[in-house]
């Protein structure tokens, strides 16, 4: 996080507190980074409201620059803006939909999540990261090259920001429930399926230096088990990489990030592969 050079900081005026403006304050004192304040609307004058953060930011020492947008929707706004003004990370406080209207439609934060080309950071709370659990979510099973790659920037920036909070990284790792019709038989049996993820693990923590006080390994689905490790070691932020769907079978699965987002008690920074970042810029420029 200390290279991103420019940070997109979603200002929503009607929100009592501007959570994600304190977390980019934060991120920029230690990176360095300019600072860019999105008002998302069309239908009121903001500037007065911009200018007057923009002067308090600047007092402190902030590059800041303010801007009011909107192109057809929330996402594809935030994400024409981010990529205009080659912004390397997106700071936004996360509003939670009411459950009905979860049913019925994608929530916007769901859409940042999936579209956004650069990291994402969800403000959720206003606990202090200074101190606190940094905890990452990886599936280290899944030893393909995408999956290596996604892993090695979860890390990274788990660690990156438990140097900025002076606090600790934890990381989970859940793996499958035995299944009888499996068709290798190393995932019939609990014990089998076990040690083979804690062998991996056991590689992993060499390559990234996880102590095994601060490794959780566990069985059953991550969409459970990563919100119960995070209220248990009490984490102030949690590093998840999505898959980006899209489409037909997004709208029917979803992702393990969009579906914790709600029961994490924690902000949440989201990564994506490298490969599904060039193919979002690719969207991004043919629209």
């Amino acid at each position: 996080m200390q290279a991103i050079r420019r940070i997109l900081v979603i200002i929503d005026p009607k929100l009592p507190k501007n959570l994600a403006l304190k977390r980019a304050r934060l991120i920029s004192s230690v990176s360095q980074s300019e600072l860019r304040l999105l008002v998302c609307d069309t239908k009121q004058d903001h500037n007065a409201y911009l200018a007057k953060i923009r002067t308090e930011l600047e007092e402190q020492g902030h590059t800041v620059t303010t801007q009011q947008a909107w192109h057809d929707n929330l996402h594809h706004t935030i994400v024409t803006v981010q990529q205009a003004e080659g912004c390397g990370l997106v700071i936004k406080q996360h509003v939670p939909d009411n459950p009905l209207k979860r049913a019925l439609l994608t929530p916007d934060d769901w859409k940042l999540l999936r579209y956004c080309p650069c990291p994402v950071l969800m403000v959720k709370t206003e606990a202090p990261w200074t101190g606190g659990n940094i905890l990452a979510a990886v599936d280290v099973g899944n030893a393909d090259i995408e999956h290596r790659t996604l892993h090695s920037s979860i890390i990274n920036h788990g660690y990156q920001i438990a140097a900025l909070a002076e606090g600790n990284l934890h990381v989970i790792s859940a793996h499958p429930s035995p299944m009888l019709s499996a068709a290798d038989p190393a995932f019939q049996l609990k014990e089998t399926i076990e040690a083979r993820y804690r062998s991996a693990c056991k590689q992993f923590q060499a390559d990234y230096g996880i102590p095994d006080g601060q490794l959780h390994i566990e069985e059953g689905p991550a969409d459970a088990l990563i919100p119960r490790v995070c209220h248990q070691i009490q984490a102030v932020v949690t590093v998840i990489g999505t898959v980006a769907r899209t489409g037909f079978s997004g709208a029917l699965m979803g992702n393990t990030a969009e579906v914790v987002l709600d029961t994490l008690e924690s902000d949440v920074l989201v990564l994506k592969p490298e490969d599904i970042i060039g193919h979002l810029e690719e969207l991004v420029a043919h629209r």
